[in-house]
């Protein structure tokens, strides 16, 4: 079995760029809205109304 420090030292490292982006507020928000508008379009289509018995 391997190290797991080795297998950490061995992982890719964020550039620059995505470190920035990380960073960046509006960039965040719009992601966090963008998967919450996902997930409100999942749930709506799952939604239905119990049908009436009678």
């Amino acid at each position: 079995m391997e190290n797991p420090n080795e297998v950490i030292s061995r992982a890719p490292l964020p550039t620059e760029k995505t470190l920035r982006q990380r960073k960046n507020i509006l960039i965040q928000l719009r992601r966090f809205l963008a998967i919450n508008i996902k997930m409100m379009k999942m749930i709506r289509k799952g939604h239905h109304p119990m049908e009436k018995k009678g």
